[in-house]
């Protein structure tokens, strides 16, 4: 009895962590890196990408992580905090999309409808480092077009 509900908690951990996995944010983003330090120009800074994927969001767990994205990132950040300028990231397209963000400290983060359809998350006092970026929609498989914005101006 204790073996099998041992089984249980190894294959449910094994499903757990493979589903994260599936976003591997080790693999070469899809529409490019950006390396910003803060106080940069442009701003906003935007990179037109193609949202979507096969792989559902639920599975990274925690709330607003809905819709479908792809296995690597879609754009990659490295970002240098400073100034104490907050850091804003969203994204927006025809349809509804959302937002999943793979932050520097290793904790993901996800969003849908900050304002309108569109997501969008505000880092008040934002890390440096490495933010990894999905922009997922609730289309399985096919990508629509989609821009991701980044941005130290906070809309109001």
């Amino acid at each position: 009895m204790l073996a099998r509900a041992l089984a249980i908690s190894a294959a449910t951990l094994a499903l757990t962590a493979g589903s994260v996995l599936a976003q591997d944010f080790n693999r070469r983003p899809s529409f490019g890196t950006l390396n910003l330090n803060y106080n940069f120009a442009p701003d906003p800074t935007i990179v037109n990408v193609t949202a979507g994927g096969s792989i559902p969001a639920e599975r990274i767990g925690g709330p607003g992580c809905v819709g479908s994205i792809a296995t690597p990132p879609d754009v990659r950040l490295n970002y240098r905090a400073g100034g104490g300028l907050p850091l804003f990231i969203s994204a927006t397209a025809r349809t509804d999309v959302t937002l999943v963000i793979n932050l520097p400290n290793g904790r993901w983060i996800c969003n849908d409808d900050f304002k309108g359809t569109d997501p969008g998350i505000i880092f008040n006092q934002p890390q440096s480092g490495q933010y990894d970026i999905w922009i997922g929609h609730y289309g399985r498989g096919a990508g629509v077009p989609a821009q991701l914005v980044i941005s130290e101006i906070v809309p109001r």
